[in-house]
């Protein structure tokens, strides 16, 4: 693409109306836009600079046990042959954040149970294996659930646990799944009447399904809050609890080693960009990313992303909030050289920020090494992308122009939400089933892609509306909805909140497509995960913005001993 293709779009758009007048003292709008959007200073400060690992020793011994238990595990696992019991095992295993290390087994396990016959009357064992196969991407159909429900079309569930399990079961839902819907439906119902009734911990259990169904809690976060449940339970397994102990409290060293590194580069980012302007969120970027991609052996994907989302982060602020027009088109233009010698165009603040983008690039290239620095073009190509719609959303601020319809709208704001920045970019570090035809394949924009990157958007629009309105804003889709349908902004949100159900029903449909090779599996289920942090973090407010709501979450991950 040209150099100047920022300024094509700011300049020659087909909704080109009269430009809104530019203050021509780029200061002056800076000084205006920070005092209208100044974001609470971090929670964390150097706190995980000082993080002291172990002795080697004391971690060594740490992982001789976790060793020898997952060989303990391993054989229960093999040992399992009964629906039930494979069914609960199995829960239990992702449940706890264990199930990577069986999955040559648990695909046994899963085939196993996918061919094997099943009581149909019981409900319960019906919804668990219903739920189980589904969220490891086995399509069965949901019409098992028609001989669950009586003369009057409600279903037959004589108990709280039974109604618990069809509610989890019923949001693994696809477009056509009316009787999920229905399911959807009558349970919340139903488990909304007998809360007040009930007692812990069944009662802890339905208030947070509730809140989230299981299937779209962040993993890692469900482990951290389900291991000291499983505790309680007469029926656990001492070795599954100590592996589950264990494993979690190797993971909480890694990530703070990988925080410890994060903040440090994040400390010489801001000390010679002068950043004092944008969100400092280093640690909720860490947490957020760790929520996509938990597992040990992601490592330097977490720390990739947590850097390049960090750049996304002081764009959006750039762009939103801070920078003026002309500014922004300068740094647009310069990100698609990718070149030290554009930045003699930009201001100081910006010509700091964006050497260090660049020397950011070259860091990755040597992370990866000689077979995989290939991926960082890839990496820039997400970048152009994202100040192209960025261009384009500030001509839409300066022009007041609304778009006509949502499908306009998403059309530019899919791309400036960094949700297909973060998904595509967490293949980057990911190990050698991850190749040139995936990110390929990934950058034609698939289907199961499009609805996250849709589903991202729309959920920050609803929590962040009506502050981001309070100053010089392109409109929403909150916005947009409103201009289109003429209705309330209270009718608009639940209207979206609709299309982002659509949006999981779409992404289920693509999940449950067979799939013949790792890859496609791996980039499913990664996008699946990302969709789940993307839930958590916009559930009541804008999380990341407002980072006081995690606080409590954040520190139980990385911090409190479980």
């Amino acid at each position: 693409m040209p150099v100047d293709i920022a300024i094509a779009i700011y300049q020659n758009s087909k909704m080109a109306n009269t430009p809104a007048k530019i203050c021509s003292s780029s200061q002056q709008v800076r000084e205006a836009s920070s005092s209208s959007s100044t974001f609470h200073p971090s929670l964390w400060g150097n706190f995980f600079l000082n993080y002291k690992p172990p002795t080697a020793p004391k971690r060594a011994y740490m992982k001789e046990r976790a060793e020898v238990l997952k060989e303990e595990v391993r054989k229960l696992i093999k040992g399992s042959s009964e629906v039930s019991k494979i069914v609960d095992l199995v829960i239990t295993l992702q449940r706890l954040g264990l199930d990577s290390y069986y999955e040559t087994e648990i695909h046994e396990l899963l085939h196993t149970l996918y061919n094997t016959d099943y009581n149909d009357k019981d409900l319960n064992q019906a919804s668990l294996r219903f739920y189980l196969l589904r969220q490891n991407g086995y399509d069965v159909s949901s019409d098992i659930f028609v001989h669950f429900k009586d003369e009057k079309g409600n279903f037959v569930a004589d108990d709280t646990t039974s109604l618990l399990n069809l509610y989890n079961a019923a949001y693994l839902k696809t477009h056509g799944d009316k009787i999920l819907d229905e399911a959807t439906e009558f349970t919340t119902r139903r488990l909304k009447s007998e809360l007040e009734h009930l007692k812990p911990p069944l009662a802890d259990e339905v208030s947070l399904a509730l809140e989230t169904p299981l299937f779209r809690r962040v993993r890692i976060l469900e482990t951290r809050n389900y291991i000291p449940v499983y505790e309680t339970k007469a029926t656990r397994n001492e070795a599954i609890l100590e592996l589950a102990k264990l494993n979690f409290t190797l993971l909480q060293l890694l990530y703070c080693e990988e925080l410890k590194h994060v903040t440090q580069w994040w400390k010489e980012l801001n000390d010679e960009s002068n950043l004092s302007f944008t969100r400092d969120r280093i640690v909720e970027i860490h947490f957020w990313m760790t929520g996509g991609c938990s597992e040990p052996h992601y490592s330097l994907s977490r720390i990739i992303l947590t850097k390049m989302v960090e750049f996304i982060a002081i764009l959006d602020d750039m762009f939103d909030t801070y920078s003026t027009t002309d500014d922004c088109i300068k740094l647009a233009e310069a990100i698609y050289t990718c070149n030290e010698s554009a930045a003699v165009t930009l201001p100081k603040y910006m010509k700091d920020f964006y050497l260090y983008f660049l020397k950011a690039f070259d860091s990755c290239e040597d992370e990866l090494g000689p077979n995989k620095s290939y991926r960082v073009f890839y990496v820039k190509e997400l970048f152009k992308m994202l100040v192209q719609g960025n261009c384009q959303e500030i001509k839409w601020r300066d022009e007041h122009y609304i778009p006509k319809t949502i499908e306009e709208h998403l059309e530019v704001s899919r791309k400036t939400v960094g949700a297909i920045e973060v998904a595509c970019i967490s293949f980057v570090g990911m190990g050698d089933h991850i190749t040139k035809g995936t990110f390929d394949w990934i950058f034609t924009h698939p289907e199961i892609l499009k609805s996250f990157a849709t589903l991202s958007r729309l959920s920050n629009d609803i929590v962040s509306t009506k502050r981001e309105q309070t100053g010089d804003h392109h409109a929403s889709t909150i916005q947009c909805y409103m201009l289109q349908h003429g209705t309330t902004m209270q009718d608009a949100c639940s209207k979206i909140k609709e299309l982002i159900e659509d949006s999981w029903k779409d992404m289920m449909n693509e999940y449950l497509t067979p799939a013949d090779d790792q890859q496609t599996t791996v980039v499913a289920r990664t996008i699946i995960d990302f969709a789940r942090t993307v839930d958590y973090m916009y559930k009541q407010s804008d999380s990341f913005t407002v980072s006081h709501i995690i606080k409590d979450m954040i520190s139980a991950l990385y911090i409190d001993p479980v």
